[in-house]
């Protein structure tokens, strides 16, 4: 047999396609990573999860370069529909449609049942901000990762804010027990603050964010033997603003903390002329951003959608491909585990969002950097840039 004969069997038998007298290629090359999205695209979650649209932007960038090992990454969608349930299917569609990677909610409660599906059928599945440290090994498994900061390290990082700047001392917990994220956020600020010299924590109540009324709550606040400094309202949307109107409505002009969760403008007109109220940020949605990447993101995002982001856990989502990215470049390959080898590896990697790191046993961020975010009669501005203190790992399972 003539020497081209067997270039040409052996071509067919490994799936090669050769244009005599030209350059050989793979059809492996031509099949696109496929991102899959299984997150909120109705429901309370959807604002949360708009990060999905930055992710795109963060695509759209690789493949104007020339793609991720040469092949271009396609997205594809299930709405989770902010319901445990729908997203653990939404996981499954994913994992139908042979994504590389599986995208899911910014939010553990939300966000863990699709993620279990993709990592049961062997696919790396990745949180786009959800603050719940269970989203990583020790809830969901070694597959899965979160693109976000604990909520501790949140809690943390305000705590840490306002006990510096602000001169803040005495503290008191209102926690909103419905999502395990709040209890995280109320948890590192309630840790923090007990390791601060000269704090008290003077007490800690709890309500649930669909409770019409927190009067009993406020009435305990006012009768108070001491007058907090500061208020952790731990909490999201809606309730948490339902508790600040009732709060301001009642006198109760106590400056507020919240968590990352209660970013955005998208609830502010339901308190008009909101005052002394803190919180830690990824970046800004409605006013310049110190950041240069983070302001180019919101300036385009504005250009496309014809207004601000929600929140700025917009900016989640094209970190989480930027990291996800990278592993896959530096492994070779979207194989998950490798990839997963890859994370492991990071040490205050660089992102849009600041240092990012990971470890074989932490999928979450338990510092980072935070922009401090305050609101005065209802208009946001910001206080500059803020690092968490570190939270061990101990705390971040102990509640």
């Amino acid at each position: 047999m003539k020497k081209g004969g067997l270039v040409l069997i052996l071509a067919l038998v490994l799936g090669v396609t050769i244009i005599l007298g030209g350059p050989t290629r793979t059809v492996a090359a031509d099949k696109p990573i496929i991102v899959g999205f299984a997150i909120a695209k109705s429901g309370w979650m959807e604002p949360y999860d708009y990060g999905s649209r930055t992710a795109e932007f963060a695509i759209a960038d690789i493949n104007a370069s020339g793609g991720l090992l040469g092949r271009k990454i396609k997205s594809v969608y299930a709405d989770n529909k902010t319901d445990p349930s729908e997203s653990a299917k939404a996981g499954l569609e994913m994992v139908e449609k042979e994504a590389d990677l599986v995208v899911v909610s910014c939010d553990y409660d939300i966000g863990a049942p699709a993620a279990l599906s993709a990592v049961n059928a062997g696919k790396l599945a990745i949180s786009l901000c959800a603050g719940d440290p269970k989203m990583g090994i020790e809830g969901v498994g070694r597959l899965a990762f979160t693109a976000a900061h604990a909520g501790q390290a949140q809690g943390a990082a305000i705590g840490d804010w306002v006990y510096h700047k602000k001169n803040f001392r005495a503290a008191y917990i209102l926690l909103d027990v419905v999502i395990e994220y709040s209890k995280s956020v109320a948890q590192g600020f309630e840790y923090h603050w007990k390791n601060l010299p000269g704090t008290k924590l003077l007490g800690k109540d709890t309500f649930k964010n669909a409770d019409p009324s927190i009067s009993a709550q406020i009435t305990r606040i006012k009768n108070l033997p001491q007058k907090p400094d500061v208020i952790m309202l731990s909490s999201f949307m809606p309730g948490g603003a339902s508790a600040m109107r009732q709060l301001r409505a009642a006198g109760v002009n106590t400056p507020l903390v919240l968590p990352f969760g209660s970013d955005g403008t998208y609830w502010l007109g339901a308190i008009p002329d909101l005052s002394d109220v803190y919180l830690p940020a990824a970046g800004t949605v409605s006013i310049n951003d110190p950041n240069p990447r983070v302001e180019k993101i919101r300036k385009h995002y504005k250009e496309v959608y014809g207004e601000h982001p929600a929140t700025s856990y917009v900016y989640f989502g094209y970190a989480l491909i930027e990291m996800w990215a990278k592993a896959v470049e530096r492994a070779k390959t979207t194989d998950a585990k490798a990839v997963v080898a890859e994370l492991e590896k990071f040490k205050n990697e660089a992102t849009v969002i600041g240092p990012v790191s990971f470890s074989d046993k932490l999928h979450i961020q338990n510092k980072g950097r935070f922009l401090i975010m305050g609101i005065k009669k209802g208009v946001y501005q910001q206080f500059g840039y803020w690092d968490s203190p570190e939270i061990p790992k101990s705390e971040l399972f102990r509640h």
